[in-house]
This record gives C-alpha cells, sequence and structure tokens, in this order.
C-alpha cells in the first residue's frame, strides 16, 4: 500500500473482481482512497453469495440488470490499514467484518427504524442502483467506520464473512416471531436454508425440516442443525408423508426461490401457520383461498438491520458453528474457478475467495 504522510490521504491499488457481462468477469486494479470518517480495509475473505451468482451467471435477477462493470462482493472480512480523520474507535491492525449495508439514515424508511428498507440504500455489489455500487471483492476496500465492525481473534476471518448471510436469516427468523417449540420447515438447503435450519435450532424450534433436490445440500443441513431432511425430488408427497408422519409445520422458511417448493410447503402448513419468504425468483399462482381458509400468514424477508451485528455476538459467543458450510477456499486469482463452483449445487455450498 501507499501511504501519503497524512495518513487522511492514504491511497491503495489492488485487484478487484469485476463482472462485465453474463460469464465474463475480469480481475481489474481499482485504486481505494481514504476519506474522513471511513478506513481502509485490506480484505482477507469474502463469500460468494446467491445474487453474486445472478450477476455473473445471468447478468443480473428479475429487472435488475447489470448496466456497466461492476466489482462484486459483499460478504467480507479483513483487517484495518489506515483510518481516516475523525474516526475514534477504530486501529490499524483491528481484524473487522463488513457491513455491506449503507443505509442515508435520513429518509422516512431510515427515520421509522426500519434501514433495510432504505430509499437510498448503497449496498455493495450491488446493480439495483444506477450508478451501480461497487462491492467488496477487492484487496483494498475503504467503508465508513460504522460498517466496519470489531471481531475478536477468536473468530477467524472465513467465519466473519459468513456474519451478512447469517443475518439474513436472524432477519427471517424475527419477521416469523417466536419459534420456541415450533415445528419449522425450510425449503431449500443452499447456504442461506442451512444456516435459517441453524438459527432456527438456536431459537428453540421442536423441530427442523429442510427439503432439497440434491442429496449433498441435504447432508450439509443435517450437519447445521436440521432434524429431518426431505428429498422432495424423489416424489411429488414425500413433503406431505412427512407432515402426516411427524405434523404439519408451524414455521415455513422459503430460501430455494423455487415455485413448486413454496406450493408445496404451503399445502403443508398448519392452520394459523407463517411464511417467511426469503428466496428470490419465484413466480407461483397461488389459490388464496386455501391460506384463507387456514389463516395462514405470508411474509417477506428483505435483507437485514442490527442483525449484522447480532450475528457476529453469537460466532463470538460460540452459539452458532457455521464453518462447515464453507465446502471451498480459492485464491482471488481463480475467480473464474470459484464462481463456477460456487454454480455447481451438487459439488458445493459456499464458496469463500482467499485475497490475503
Amino acid at each position: 500500500m501507499e501511504t501519503h504522510s497524512d495518513h487522511f490521504q492514504a491511497t491503495a491499488s489492488g485487484r478487484a473482481i469485476v463482472v462485465h457481462a453474463p460469464r465474463q468477469i475480469a480481475i481489474e486494479q481499482r485504486e481505494a482512497r481514504l476519506e474522513p470518517g471511513t478506513v481502509m480495509v485490506r480484505v482477507h475473505v469474502g463469500g460468494i453469495c446467491g445474487s453474486d451468482l445472478h450477476y455473473y451467471l445471468n447478468g443480473g435477477f428479475g429487472a435488475v440488470r447489470l448496466k456497466a462493470p461492476m466489482v462484486l462482493g459483499h460478504e467480507i472480512s479483513g483487517v484495518v490499514t489506515a483510518v481516516g480523520a475523525g474516526v475514534a474507535d477504530l486501529a490499524v491492525g483491528q481484524r473487522v467484518a463488513v457491513n455491506p449495508s449503507m443505509p442515508c439514515g435520513t429518509c422516512e424508511a431510515c427515520r421509522e427504524g426500519i434501514r433495510n428498507h432504505c430509499r437510498n440504500m448503497r449496498f455493495y455489489g450491488s446493480a439495483m442502483p444506477w450508478p451501480h455500487v461497487d462491492g467488496g471483492f477487492r484487496d483494498y476496500l475503504v467503508c465508513s467506520a460504522q460498517q466496519a465492525v470489531p471481531i475478536s481473534d477468536g473468530i477467524g476471518f472465513a467465519e466473519a464473512a459468513l456474519a451478512e448471510p447469517l443475518a439474513v436469516c436472524l432477519h427471517a427468523a424475527n419477521r416469523a416471531g417466536n419459534l420456541d417449540g415450533k415445528r419449522v420447515l425450510v425449503t431449500g438447503a443452499g447456504p442461506i436454508g442451512c444456516l435459517m435450519a441453524a438459527v432456527a435450532k438456536m431459537k428453540g424450534a421442536h423441530s427442523v425440516t429442510v427439503t432439497d433436490v440434491i442429496a449433498s445440500a441435504r447432508d450439509m443441513a443435517m450437519r447445521l442443525g436440521a432434524d429431518r431432511v426431505v428429498d422432495v425430488g424423489k416424489s411429488e408427497v414425500a413433503l406431505a408423508e412427512e407432515a402426516v408422519a411427524n405434523g404439519r409445520f408451524d414455521v415455513h422458511f422459503e430460501a430455494a426461490g423455487s415455485a413448486p417448493a413454496l406450493l408445496g410447503a404451503l399445502a403443508e402448513l398448519a392452520p394459523m401457520g407463517i411464511c417467511v419468504l426469503i428466496g428470490q425468483g419465484a413466480l407461483a399462482a397461488i389459490q388464496v383461498s386455501s391460506l384463507i381458509g387456514r389463516e395462514i400468514d405470508m411474509r417477506g424477508s428483505f435483507r437485514f438491520d442490527t442483525e449484522f451485528e447480532e450475528a457476529l455476538h453469537h460466532l463470538e459467543a460460540g452459539r452458532l458453528d457455521v464453518g462447515a458450510l464453507v465446502t471451498a477456499t480459492l485464491p482471488a486469482n481463480d475467480a473464474v474457478a470459484a464462481f463456477e463452483l460456487a454454480a455447481d449445487k451438487q459439488r458445493s455450498s459456499k464458496v469463500q475467495l482467499a485475497f490475503a
């Protein structure tokens, strides 16, 4: 890193993983420049998220499309290498997890305390706004001091980089309400589904059942706390048989982004059941009368707010052991291979990139 005599003017140049179009990513040089109120982070680990895969494989998702090259990544951890003017609670050498959310703090949503719905949100690695918001898959990242959350030496960079997806699941659990003693169903055993199973167990669920069509994904769900798994690809009535054998479900977390998964699960919710939608992309024709008759409550869950700090708190306290979710860590220079591996759900769950 090149550092000027005034450390508030610190700059650094390093690699960044940039998506240009579907299956077109490149490693390019990007400069990071310190500003007042910010810190410079030397990124150590970045986790590939489902949204990163959407940009890589399809150039976006739904109405969100790439309009220009963008640095990917928002699951990141690293070490502070410089601090800007006005930063008093962070120091060079501090290990941190970076919260990718940058709410404006002044819009109506922020004033009402629902900052995940900020109308001016700047979320790392997102093509939702224009200009796009570059992400954290880079050697050096400058972020606001509030986004750099300190972590102890007792938590590894790989675990710290999982704080963001874990926060998504904690927010979904908060949307569902009290899980104590509830029969919980999670559809989709990708990283979010598996973390959702772990969170539900931590929150006191009586039982957690996870569905998926991929055997290795179901195995991962069991490792992270599921009591039972169901192969919904084997039989159209497999989930119904599970509900008959062990009781209908009180709470359903839909993490597959799949219409068949959603519809199949809704059929097995008990009266007054709650369905929390996390996965993106499903287009489902729902028989509304079936929801009315059982008084089913459907709730969306989008990103997170204070749950990022909560996630790190649980990890630090050892309440959640999520390290097994990481099935591969590849050097940042092998980004293409890492994305291809992450896209192959038969071979991977969470794939992370090593920058340092």
